[in-house]
This record gives C-alpha cells, structure tokens and sequence, in this order.
C-alpha cells in the first residue's frame, strides 16, 4: 500500500478516527525518554525556583516580542 493511498484513506475517517490516527502516529515519533525527561524537570524545576525567589530576572510577553521585532526589522 502506498504512503499516498494510506493518506487518503485515512483523510476519509470521520474527525474521530483522524484524530486517533494523528495522535497515534505522533506518539510513535515522541516514544518516551526517561533519562531526557528528568535531565528536563530538573531544568524546569530550578528555573521555577529561580523565578519564584527573584533570582532571575522575567519579562513580560509584550517586551520580548517587541524586541524580537525590533531585532528583525534592522
């Protein structure tokens, strides 16, 4: 069966079963990594801790998209 005729079948499902179908291929593409996922909790973690005690220094959504599109528009 070609990728084509398999796409096209499964553009046929009703929303549903697309849906299942999607998920199911991404999920096969993102299989789980233990050693990779805690590597990020762990970073996620101390970020959090240094935002909550002040020790880093946030901004808001505002500043950083205006100063991505003053850095582009240069």
């Amino acid at each position: 069966m070609s990728t084509q005729t398999i796409i096209d079948e499964a553009i046929s499902l009703p929303v549903e079963q697309r849906t299942q179908v999607v998920e199911s291929i991404l999920a096969s593409l993102n299989q789980p990594q233990p050693d990779i996922d805690k590597l990020w909790l762990e970073v996620a973690e101390k970020r959090l801790a240094q935002m909550q005690d002040g020790t880093v220094e946030t901004f808001s959504e505002e500043e950083v998209f205006k100063e991505i599109f003053e850095t582009f528009q240069k």
